[in-house]
């Protein structure tokens, strides 16, 4: 058995026990554990024994259960099943299998391919809960192949960079020969969405965002695969030379969606897949991610797919800009290490992006780029240094921990890495699985981030038993009476007989009705403490020696509360669970002495006859508080309660009149002129509108009072009718001359109106000044015949 004082499955604590474990053909067997133990709730089978913890075994001994004992017992740690006399050949244990199906050498060529890490498969057959550990190595080959492409930043500023890029092939690829012999390059350039507010949707300015000055532009892109990787400086230098700078509003850039299609356009970038496979990003400026592109209305997400046409990103203007977890988990899925080669404005920014990206190095680059290849190179060897082993689509319910033994027999405090780690360097991974349920052919891959090869682990469980049986099987057997057959030392009963030894016959009668009369409001049978036998219980051995009893088992003597870690206190006796205590003692571990003496108060009575006294403390019922059960803050004031009381025992009134003393019997009253000293006072009205003064003083009990009522009542004046009725006939009379006066104005304001409408009417007229011929005087004109002349 190995012991240890913490277990841990993040490995922290693993060094520990490290040196005690087990070596197994590449890797070991065991874990740092805690000391055996082994649940035997519920088990009914070798199966269900097998599953219930790592350190369960099943003894398949006929005559292993000792009278009245269930067949749970059977299942235990295989320590104490030899410690009850199980032979060791009769223990059911299965341990954990490991076969390692590949494991290929080190450097090993295989179809011209380097192998840097061993074993290549692995096969496990496991207990649920029952870790193994096996060891994987790791040997970075010399001269491995390396692809690199470089990402620039083609933005304004970046125009005195690209002068220098377009000089860097040679210096490029001596650099790259220091590594390996089998380097390629290739080279890409990204700005930004060509759409507002990135970049000026002006038509000039689409095709020439430079300044006017600047002969040479090129039109805004957002990102352009330039040159697959090629062995040959040559191409690499004609097409960088043949790139001009362009443009764009903000500062931020589309590097990100660079990245991306740079990572999943495996066939148009040419990424070799057994190469280490390297992004070199330069850029001055900050970047766009997830979120930002709504700011133009974009608001498809990005689907992390190849959208390439004439080496374009053809899909800039409609999708979102990816986010940094889905460009993550790009570059590892396909092995991408990242240098970020940034100016030193913005080495902060990056340097966070680099902790939420796997294998990747932040450099400063000077203001014109010219140290671009010192940088990368010093990037490339802290990232080839640093070996971290990782896992993919790991099972639900599996737990992996690793524990590095880097260079030197070191042990690495960090999981699954190894620092300062050169070329030819071996380094070795104890990897610890465990499977926490059963499972059928799952498996996970292990590999190193950055690097092709994997190992693949396939997952087996073990969750049923495989019994060995001495000699032929024999049915039926004379252990089960004759009525069943041997299965991993218990009986399995034929049709028709019940009982741990298949000694009730059921005959016409249904099983499920007869177990039903086992259990206990629909419980466990028995609760689990017996076996149902024909209908009746069949009670089983405690621990102890003694017997569960009861109709369902539900009772014992070994389980009552304890009081000083003695069962009662030891001052009682456990009954079905329950303390009866010695005379003298009470309480529900009889930890306390008969006694009342701290429950009695002045008036000698016990907790004011609001409570009982238990364990010499007040126990107060409806509200009332400790110590004496005095007060009760929660409860209704009786003020307000006993209102009609006091008016039919002081007034001889009110709802209670007719059965005063039936209804109002435990208060006792009198009449009083005045108090006799200042207390708290109750003031009420009563069902005569007179307002009544008294006192209230509660007794012993929860409804007995003493009261004194004052004498005299307060009670208002009778109204003066005469006074009411005249004032309303006046009120009534004044309000008819008032209505009556209103009338008066409003018709009188009307006619003035209509009088004035009238004279505005008659100012406006125009009157002829001719008389009317109707009312003109005849006349008659008659000839003078005196003046009536002629010649």
């Amino acid at each position: 058995m190995l012991h240890c004082s913490a277990h841990r499955t993040d490995g922290q604590n693993m060094d520990r026990c490290m040196p005690l474990l087990i070596l197994l053909l590449m890797g070991r067997h065991g874990l740092c554990q805690q000391e055996e133990v082994c649940s035997k709730s519920l088990i009914n089978s070798c199966d269900d024994c097998i599953k219930s913890g790592p350190y369960c075994a099943w003894c398949q001994a006929l005559n292993f259960t000792k009278a009245g004992e269930q067949d749970a017992v059977r299942c235990n740690t295989r320590a104490n099943l030899i410690s009850k006399g199980c032979k060791e050949n009769e223990i059911i244990s299965p341990p954990n299998k490991l076969n390692i199906a590949k494991n290929d050498p080190l450097s090993a060529s295989e179809n011209g391919q380097v192998v840097q890490m061993r074993p290549q498969k692995i096969d496990l057959d496991l207990r649920p809960g029952l870790p193994v550990s096996f060891n994987v190595s790791f040997k970075a080959a010399e001269g491995h192949p390396v692809d690199l492409y470089y990402l620039m930043d083609l933005s304004y500023s970046m125009k005195d960079d690209l002068a220098n890029v377009k000089v860097l092939g040679t210096d490029l690829f001596a650099a790259l020969r220091k590594i390996t012999n089998h380097a390629r390059i290739g080279f890409g350039a990204f700005v930004d969405k060509t759409v507002l507010p990135y970049t000026n949707t002006n038509k000039e300015k689409l095709l020439k965002p430079c300044d006017e000055n600047d002969q040479q532009c090129q039109a805004a892109f957002g990102y352009r695969h330039v040159l697959s990787l090629t062995p040959n400086k040559n191409d690499f230098e004609a097409e960088v030379k043949k790139q001009f700078i362009s443009g764009n509003l903000d500062s931020p850039e589309g590097s990100l969606d660079a990245m991306m299609q740079a990572a999943v356009c495996e066939d148009k970038i040419g990424w070799n897949s057994n190469s280490t496979r390297l992004i070199v990003l330069t850029t001055d400026a900050g970047f766009h991610m997830a979120g930002d592109g709504k700011l133009a209305g974009i608001l498809e997400p990005n689907d992390e797919q190849c959208h390439m046409e004439n080496n374009l990103y053809v899909k800039s203007t409609e999708m979102d800009y990816p986010s940094v977890g889905q460009l993550a988990t790009q570059l590892e899925k396909n092995r991408i290490q990242t240098i970020f080669a940034v100016t030193q404005n913005v080495e902060s920014v990056y340097k966070e992006l680099s902790k939420m990206i796997p294998k990747s190095e932040v450099g400063v680059l000077s203001s014109d780029s010219k140290n671009v290849v010192e940088l990368i190179e010093k990037a490339y060897y802290a990232l080839s240094s640093k070996v971290t082993i990782t896992h993919d689509s790991l099972p639900e319910n599996v737990r992996v921990v690793y524990r590095p033994i880097c260079s030197h027999g070191e042990k690495s405090e960090k999981q699954g890495v190894c620092d300062q780690v050169h070329v030819g360097d071996e380094v070795i991974f104890e990897i610890t699985v465990t499977a926490d349920s059963c499972m059928e052919n799952e498996f996970f891959t292990i590999s190193p981030r950055g690097i092709k090869d994997t190992l693949t682990v396939t997952i087996n469980t073990t969750c049923k038993c495989q019994c060995d049986t001495a000699g032929p099987i024999v049915d039926p057997h004379p252990h089960c009476n004759n009525s069943g057959s041997i299965s991993c030392g218990i009986c399995r009963c034929n049709k028709g007989h019940v009982g741990q030894f298949c000694n009730c016959k059921i005959g016409d009668k249904d099983e499920h009705t007869l177990r039903a009369s086992c259990q206990k409001d629909n419980g466990t049978e028995c609760e689990g403490r017996g076996d149902c036998v024909c209908g009746r219980c069949e009670c089983h051995n405690t621990d102890s020696g003694s017997q569960y009893y009861g109709p369902y088992c539900e009772c014992d003597d070994d389980h009552c509360e304890k009081f000083q870690n003695q069962q009662c206190g030891g001052k009682g006796k456990c009954k079905c669970g329950k303390c009866e205590c010695n005379p003298g003692f009470e309480g529900s571990a009889c930890q306390c002495k008969t006694s009342d003496e701290a429950c009695r108060t002045i008036n000698n009575s016990v907790c004011n006859g609001r409570g009982s006294c238990k364990c010499n403390q007040c126990e107060c019922r409806g509200g009332y508080q400790r110590p004496h059960c005095l007060e009760c803050p929660g409860c209704t004031d009786p003020c307000q309660t006993k209102v009609n009381c006091i008016e039919c025992l002081g007034f001889e009134s009110g709802p209670f009149k007719k059965n005063c003393s039936e209804a109002c019997k435990t208060i006792s009253s009198k009449i009083v002129e005045k108090f006799p000293f200042k207390s708290k006072e109750c003031k009420q009205k009563d069902s005569e509108g007179c307002w009544m003064t008294f006192k209230l003083v509660q007794l012993v009990g929860e409804d007995n009072y003493e009261a004194e009522i004052l004498k005299q009542r307060e009670c208002p004046p009778p109204p003066n009718f005469i006074a009411i009725i005249g004032g309303s006939v006046a009120a009534v009379a004044l309000i008819g001359i008032l209505l009556l006066m209103l009338i008066k104005l409003l018709l009188y304001m009307k006619d003035l109106k209509e009088f004035r409408k009238f004279e505005n009417e008659k100012k406006k007229s125009k009157w002829a000044e001719a008389d009317n011929p109707l009312f003109q005087t005849a006349t008659t004109t008659v000839a003078n015949p005196t003046f009536t002349g002629g010649d």
